[in-house]
């Protein structure tokens, strides 16, 4: 029996290896509805109406009451428990330990598809989504680096577009021409980008900290990491607004992403996860790369001040000045 059996939406992360992954099963199911979301949201229970037994989550947090899971963070794993009471009521893990979900998704579905027309762009998906971009790589900024930075939950309309056309089968050079204007427009961008990461970021005991809160801009930690240069071993990117919410794409909630900086020789020894959930219990990801929500100061369920910024910020210096006795992978 197909995995995909019974099957009739999708839910996947809003980045390019979650559209990837969707892509995937669209093509197996091209009748299949996708939805994309941020992992906060799922952790959150704000869109349980959205997953049931008929429902495959992707590159997001396991929920019990879905009926396929696909997935490779490490925090995202099921228990033991788990996993067996799941599929046991009928569910499918398919958690596997990969560079990329998209890459999950592939091996899951190889054997029962032509997916040759992915096989140009998966090494990239795969190379994106665990820190095997090269510096050189990177700093030309090519068209399918640009498409990944398209991607967005603000922009939903892009997101189906692009996932619809690696679904059905469109050769990624004519996927990427089709974008054109919108990658240039990037491309143009990234120099202003680059200005404000520069501004913004500081190097505290070999941690990148970049503060572009309050900016509305976003950015991942290859660009900060590669700005910062091999004195970082990581960066904290720190994003979003005050008043903002999980359930706003267009003013996120203030968060933080932890990176590992893959640019250096040395491979990051750091468990970075321990970060993203030393204050949020929602947070997780990669030991090399993750995120959580700033988190108020006390324990009281209330906005975020001012100060919770700081505090935060305080905490996750405190743990990472004794990473050597506390986050060794």
């Amino acid at each position: 029996m197909s995995p995909m059996e019974g099957i009739t939406r999708v839910v996947a992360d809003s980045d390019l290896d979650g559209l990837m992954a969707a892509a995937v099963l669209k093509a197996s199911k091209p009748s299949i509805e996708v939805h994309f979301a941020h992992p906060a949201l799922l952790r959150a229970g704000s869109i349980d109406d959205l997953i049931d037994r008929n429902t495959a989550i992707c590159d997001l947090p396991f929920h019990p009451d879905c009926g396929l899971y696909l997935d490779h963070h490490l925090t995202n794993r099921p228990s033991a428990e788990e996993q067996t009471r799941f599929e046991a009521e009928g569910g499918i893990c398919h958690w596997r330990d990969t560079p990329s979900a998209a890459r999950v998704a592939y091996d899951l579905m190889k054997e029962e598809l032509d997916l040759s027309h992915l096989e140009e762009v998966m090494p990239i998906v795969d190379a994106l989504d665990s820190g095997g971009i090269s510096l050189e790589e990177f700093m030309a900024d090519g068209p399918i680096i640009r498409l990944s930075r398209s991607l967005s939950l603000s922009d939903p309309e892009h997101m189906q577009v692009v996932m619809n056309q690696f679904a059905s089968g469109i050769p990624l050079r004519d996927i990427l021409q089709s974008h054109n204007s919108r990658l240039e427009i990037l491309a143009n961008q990234r120099e202003s980008q680059a200005k404000m990461v520069k501004e913004r970021t500081q190097i505290i005991d070999q941690l990148a900290i970049c503060d572009l809160s309050e900016t509305g801009v976003r950015s991942n930690g290859y660009l900060v990491t590669a700005l910062a240069g091999p004195e970082a071993i990581a960066c904290c990117v720190i994003h979003g607004y005050l008043d903002g919410s999980i359930e706003d794409p267009n003013r996120h909630a203030l968060g933080a992403s932890f990176y590992a900086n893959s640019f250096r020789d040395e491979e990051n020894p750091y468990d970075l996860s321990l970060l993203a959930t030393l204050l949020d219990e929602t947070g997780g990801g990669h030991a090399n790369a993750c995120g959580c929500r700033v988190q108020p100061s006390d324990d009281y369920n209330r906005k975020l001040n001012s100060q919770d910024k700081e505090y935060n910020l305080e905490k996750w210096l405190e743990l990472w000045g004794k990473r050597e006795s506390e986050m060794i992978r």
